[in-house]
């Protein structure tokens, strides 16, 4: 007998579901750690079962980082979309980027620290990731624009990303342990006029 098609709602469901308790176990042991069967177990369905609605591990980790980048990308744009001075608009998307890091620290993880696809693989990947950094690309452009920093948007923009990124980094492996918290050097502003 043909097996039940099933209804969107209960692919996204499923899907849903998978990519909850996929987050907590690639977190908690790694990529090569985790298989579908393991997911499986800890869903409590049949070891075939996700295979109805991934292709593979691969994919199932890609949607996992696609989800955590979307979340990561709300946040930033709630952050941008606030009213302020330029200087307030980038110190709101620094803290918006370490709160998401410490409220997820799991997803933070698996968004930067785990094994990545080649670039274009999972274009809904690659879509909320570039969602994440473009709102810190714009309010740089408007900051060089106020005159509040100088030089070219896209190269100031990477050089506060990676400094909140070595930041929070650093922090959740416990090594900001130099007289400084990480609150006090989230408050900072970089001068790069």
């Amino acid at each position: 007998m043909a097996r039940a098609a099933l209804t969107d709602d209960q692919i996204h469901q499923f899907r849903a579901r998978a990519v909850e308790v996929a987050t907590e176990l690639f977190a908690e042991r790694g990529y090569d750690a985790v298989t579908m069967r393991g997911l499986a177990t800890a869903l409590g369905c049949s070891p075939m079962t996700p295979y109805r609605y991934f292709e593979n591990r691969d994919e199932l980790y890609a949607m996992v980082r696609a989800e955590a980048f979307r979340r990561f990308a709300d946040r930033q744009q709630a952050a941008f979309e606030e009213p302020g001075t330029s200087t307030e608009r980038l110190l709101r998307l620094k803290r918006a980027y370490v709160e998401f890091a410490l409220d997820e620290p799991n997803a933070y993880r698996i968004m930067f620290q785990l094994s990545q696809a080649p670039a274009g693989t999972y274009p809904e990947l690659a879509a909320q990731g570039a969602r994440g950094f473009e709102y810190l690309h714009r309010a740089v452009a408007q900051a060089i624009e106020d005159g509040v920093v100088g030089g070219d948007p896209l190269s100031v923009a990477h050089l506060l990303w990676a400094n909140t990124h070595g930041l929070v980094s650093l922090h959740l492996a416990g090594k900001l342990a130099m007289g400084r918290s990480l609150d006090e050097l989230a408050a900072i502003t970089l001068e790069l006029r």
